[in-house]
């Protein structure tokens, strides 16, 4: 064992002692960076699973990618496109894309005998992938969709069932204004709620035949394709690559353009933990820079010793910034385990609940991202440690003779 490391040990086992001044000090910063560590972590979680589960919300409505026709100026009254694209097996062959599906939507009137609800009905097709709803029904099951049968089943929102007092196997009519006006009958099979009510309140999932029909459209005319891509990370690139695929007749649209509002305010998100972090790192510095300080002062007259006996300034700095890396790691240690402890229980048992009409969400979302973690200690080790080298250059000026003699 070297000089500096033996000595910063026995620096450290003295100031444990309950006679020394360092030792409430040393503890107090140990306490500061564990607890700023795990908010650093826990602010970290949550922000990555709030982002993740809105996000989550929004594509399940409507998939990462939608390509329409590039006349098309709204989806209510969409240009149809036949569903036979040459440019299909290419994109579905791209490594990022995980599912291609048809879609229509018409805007419709629920009537029951007391009240009427304006409504979105969302018509798809047997490649729909049911993944997202089936992970929000409350009460019934999905529809059932084929290529040769027309299905009347459809899906509500918990909303709209409590809005109009309906249950699942209750039938409606759902009347669409247009020349001449047209109603169709509907029967409920599932009712769903995501907590996302901007769209909770507006749509109705059901067979694409219906839309075909009222729009006196042939089989094989649809309003586009939503494409779904297996990382998010890559939706820009696969957004891309879609783009210079699909011919000038036809333009793509990300989920992110489409609805920048919801994108924009997560990514301020973002910017919270950052200035979370900076707090956090600015008090743990400075607690640990006190530490340091109480050490170097009250051992001031083994310093002098030390540099009488031939130690010169920088092994000595060496001594403290080893003794002060120590208590660092310690606090490391401490807040990694309160932070991810937290992180755990609140996943498994979701202690904390939130309003679900302002945060779209029942609970405080959980999302651990080990390599993000693992980053956050480094950066505080490196941090902390880079920021201990100015207050240990005081050793620089404690001469031997003024050492000895302090008391």
């Amino acid at each position: 064992m070297n000089f500096e490391l033996f000595t910063a040990r026995k620096i450290l086992k003295g100031s444990n002692e309950g006679n020394r001044f360092s030792a409430p000090i040393i503890r107090i910063s140990i306490l500061a960076i564990a607890l700023g560590v795990a908010v650093m972590i826990i602010a970290m979680a949550i922000v990555n699973g709030f982002q993740t589960e809105i996000r989550n919300k929004i594509v399940g409505f409507g998939a990462h990618t939608s390509i329409t026709s590039y006349n098309t100026q709204n989806q209510l009254d969409p240009k149809p496109i036949d569903r036979n694209q040459d440019f299909l097996p290419k994109i579905q062959n791209h490594e990022a894309v995980n599912n291609i599906q048809v879609f229509a939507s018409k805007g419709g009137i629920i009537k029951t005998e007391k009240d009427i609800y304006g409504v979105v009905l969302k018509g798809v097709g047997s490649d729909y992938d049911w993944s997202f709803f089936n992970q929000n029904l409350v009460a019934g099951h999905k529809i059932t969709i084929s290529d040769t049968n027309r299905n009347d089943s459809i899906l509500i929102s918990e909303y709209i069932a409590n809005k109009l007092y309906l249950a699942v196997g209750d039938e409606i009519r759902m009347y669409f204004i247009q020349e001449p006006p047209r109603v169709r009958k509907f029967s409920i099979a599932g009712i769903y709620n995501t907590g996302f009510g901007e769209m909770d309140e507006l749509y109705v999932i059901g067979d694409i035949q219906h839309i075909q029909k009222l729009n006196n459209w042939s089989d094989n005319l649809v309003t586009g394709f939503e494409v779904s891509v297996n990382d998010f990370e890559k939706l820009d690139e696969v957004d891309e690559f879609i783009y210079h695929n699909i011919g000038y007749n036809f333009t793509s649209t990300s989920i992110k353009t489409a609805r920048a509002d919801i994108f924009n305010w997560l990514d301020l998100q973002d910017i919270n933990v950052l200035v979370i972090i900076i707090l956090m790192l600015l008090v743990a510095g400075i607690n640990i820079i006190s530490a340091l300080l109480i050490m170097v002062i009250e051992r001031t007259n083994m310093i002098g010793i030390l540099k009488t006996v031939g130690a010169n300034n920088s092994s000595i700095r060496r001594i403290f910034l080893y003794s002060a890396t120590y208590l660092i790691g310690v606090g490391l240690f401490w807040g990694n385990l309160i932070g991810i402890s937290f992180c755990v229980l609140q996943q498994q048992f979701q202690f904390f609940k939130l309003d679900e009409e302002a945060y779209y969400i029942d609970r405080v979302p959980i999302e651990i991202n080990v390599i993000e973690i693992i980053a956050l200690n480094l950066g505080t080790l490196i941090i902390s440690v880079a920021i201990l080298v100015i207050p240990s250059l005081i050793i620089s000026k404690i001469t031997p003779a003024k050492a000895i003699k302090f008391d």
